[in-house]
């Protein structure tokens, strides 16, 4: 027979290690002040902010630490009926990668990509480019899916595309689309609830900003 005290200690023993290695729920809401969020939206975040700001002081390291970021929107933004926004931070994916290789790419002299200026004929492209991804978009948006914003979805995923396009290409006008899609998306992001994501596009539109002055006196000198 098993001593009474020995069957507690092995009770109390088993359920210490059950708490120990139960699971973390990412998903699972945080309240934070008047604000709800949860850890997989402040990771995202997390990796978002590090990645604008390497962007910004034109750094590689900005493509791994952007494609994490952009796998877990995509979760986040498909939850949020953003689908427009999911799918973009698909196409991110892609260009992110097409990026990491452009910018580390050496020519025959043995130079990588440098800071240039759109040609006139560049900026009429993208222009189009910008008016064909949105009709597209927002019929697909309006057709198929359940979304809350068409209009707003499309619009700000259709300069995203250019803008990241750009980027790969290290066009600084690139910076000017982020500015404006950026801050259209502080207000989508609180109107459906992602609270810290819509604090993360702000802080976007402002590092935006600054990177747009930072190339230009790059591209400057």
């Amino acid at each position: 027979m098993v001593p009474t005290n020995k069957v507690a200690i092995d009770n109390r023993f088993h359920c210490s290690i059950n708490l120990t290695f139960a699971p973390m729920d990412l998903t699972m809401l945080l309240q934070i002040g008047p604000f709800q969020t949860t850890y997989l939206e402040m990771i995202a975040v997390a990796f978002g902010l590090t990645c604008v700001w390497f962007m910004k002081k034109e750094s590689v390291l900005a493509f791994p630490l952007g494609i994490v970021n952009v796998l877990i929107y995509v979760y986040i933004f498909f939850g949020a009926k953003l689908y427009a926004n999911a799918g973009i931070n698909g196409y991110f994916f892609i260009m992110s990668v097409y990026g990491w290789y452009k910018w580390t790419r050496k020519d025959t002299n043995n130079n990588t990509i440098k800071i240039t200026r759109c040609s006139k004929s560049e900026l009429l492209l993208n222009f189009i480019a910008i008016i064909i991804f949105f009709i597209i978009i927002r019929f697909a948006l309006v057709r198929y899916t359940p979304s809350n914003i068409p209009t707003w979805d499309a619009a700000t995923t259709a300069v995203y595309m250019v803008a990241q396009w750009l980027l790969s290409r290290k066009k600084i006008e690139n910076w000017i689309l982020w500015i404006s899609a950026d801050f259209v998306m502080v207000g989508l992001c609180a109107w459906e609830g992602l609270y810290f994501s819509s604090f993360q596009y702000l802080v976007f539109t402002f590092i935006a900003v600054l990177g747009f002055r930072e190339w230009r006196t790059k591209l400057a000198g």
